[in-house]
């Protein structure tokens, strides 16, 4: 269900976000978030901006050859400061360096007031980095 002016559905946007980080089609992706995204990921710094958020997805992310399954998707309706959060919880299963991984995660995808994007981003797992 469509919550936002631009009609799109908060759900939708985050769940493609998933799909498109698994296949690997980071313009599309990048194209899903604000030009001044935040996101914060376990054992590094802040990532700032979208041309910092396609670097980091193109060079820099420790996770490869994975896939996400979603168990959870929450969006709290009540706008808060910017506009909707999405809470997800779920399992990610890939490689990170030479090991094969599998672990627990939990995603805060904060969207603009209009809905149309994703101006912040939080990851919380149960490993030291990710």
């Amino acid at each position: 269900m469509a919550d936002t002016d631009t009609g799109r559905d908060p759900e939708a946007l985050v769940r493609e976000y998933y799909d498109l980080v698994d296949a690997d089609e980071y313009d599309d992706l990048v194209a899903l978030f604000t030009d001044d995204v935040r996101y914060e990921r376990p054992g590094q710094g802040a990532i700032e901006g979208r041309e910092a958020l396609r670097r980091f997805y193109e060079a820099e992310r420790p996770l490869e050859e994975g896939s996400h399954e979603v168990h959870d998707l929450v969006v709290d309706r009540e706008e808060g400061v910017g506009g909707l959060t999405v809470a997800v919880r779920g399992t990610f299963s890939g490689r990170q360096g030479d090991e094969t991984v599998e672990f627990g995660f939990a995603d805060f995808h904060e969207l603009t007031p209009a809905g149309d994007a994703i101006a912040r981003r939080y990851t919380f797992t149960d490993r030291d980095e990710v």
